[in-house]
């Protein structure tokens, strides 16, 4: 069982918070209905999210082998087979279906994102993630699949600018993890993944700035539009900003100072500072967009 849940990564499963943001952006954390079916629609993601990881790992088993790290992981050290695998794969799937059945309505149209995400990462795993670029832009559209997700099963519109930063900040995470990669390609002279070699780091370096540069002045637009001053009511969301630029700055000083940005969720999980950040982020939007 420990080894099971090794392969599943529950831990990474704080990932598919983002399948509430319409809940929060969209003032309806006081609704019992919508949060239920945010949840759900989570729980669902969730499950579908494992089985991309199990394949993920039965497809790189051989690469893992030979990394430093993911030698220890379940299949590539043997502790769990390749049969086994695919048959937890297979569970993840029935139970993400079976939670979609808890939703009251647009169950199927819920169904189709969460099924058109994993079907292209499916194809990520088998083909796409050996292109360098096209592989961090899947992983960060798969965030933006979440949120639709979330905001189709509350019946919730999605602003133009969430999908966007969304987008924008999981690009901005994808390339900080790929640095991690270049940098144990240059230590060790082997490539973790085979499109390592079509990153170094003058131009990872250069991605994460023009993308941490443009969410940040994409937020702050955001703020500062008409279509959000009318929504929440409010002027002041501008003062968030603080809390984003903050949050860039020390996610880059992790990748770049401490060199270790290989896990978001892990960087997340345990820097403190990154906490504080999100923490203070969220109480002063809740604040503004609730109680001002």
């Amino acid at each position: 069982m420990k080894e099971i849940t090794r392969l599943i990564r529950p831990h990474q499963w704080i990932k598919n918070l983002v399948v509430l943001f319409p809940i929060f952006f969209g003032r309806a954390l006081g609704n019992i209905e919508s949060l239920y079916e945010g949840c759900i629609t989570m729980i669902a993601f969730s499950f579908i999210a494992s089985s991309i990881y199990c394949l993920n790992d039965i497809v790189d088993v051989a690469d893992d082998r030979r990394h430093p790290k993911k030698c220890n992981r379940p299949l590539a050290s043997g502790k769990i087979s390749i049969a086994q695998g695919y048959a937890i794969m297979g569970i993840m799937v029935i139970l993400s279906m079976i939670s979609l059945l808890f939703l009251p309505k647009q169950r199927i149209e819920t169904g189709g994102v969460i099924g058109f995400y994993w079907a292209l990462n499916v194809a990520y795993c088998l083909y796409l993630k050996q292109h360098a670029i096209i592989d961090v832009c899947i992983v960060a559209f798969g965030f933006v699949l979440r949120i639709l997700a979330g905001g189709m099963a509350t019946d919730i519109p999605l602003s133009k600018w969430i999908v966007l930063m969304t987008f924008l900040l999981m690009l901005f995470l994808s390339f900080a993890k790929r640095r991690d990669d270049v940098l144990r390609m240059n230590e060790t002279g082997e490539a973790p993944r085979k499109n390592t070699i079509r990153y170094n780091l003058t131009f990872i370096n250069q991605a994460i700035t023009i993308t941490a540069s443009v969410t940040l002045v994409c937020y702050i637009m955001y703020t500062v539009s008409p279509e959000t001053i009318a929504n929440f009511h409010t002027e002041n969301l501008y003062l968030t900003s603080v809390f984003v630029l903050l949050g860039l700055l020390r996610y880059i000083q992790i990748a770049v100072v401490d060199k270790k940005s290989g896990d978001p969720t892990k960087v997340i999980l345990r820097d403190r500072f990154i906490q504080f950040i999100v923490m203070g982020f969220g109480l002063t939007f809740l604040v503004i967009i609730y109680f001002l």
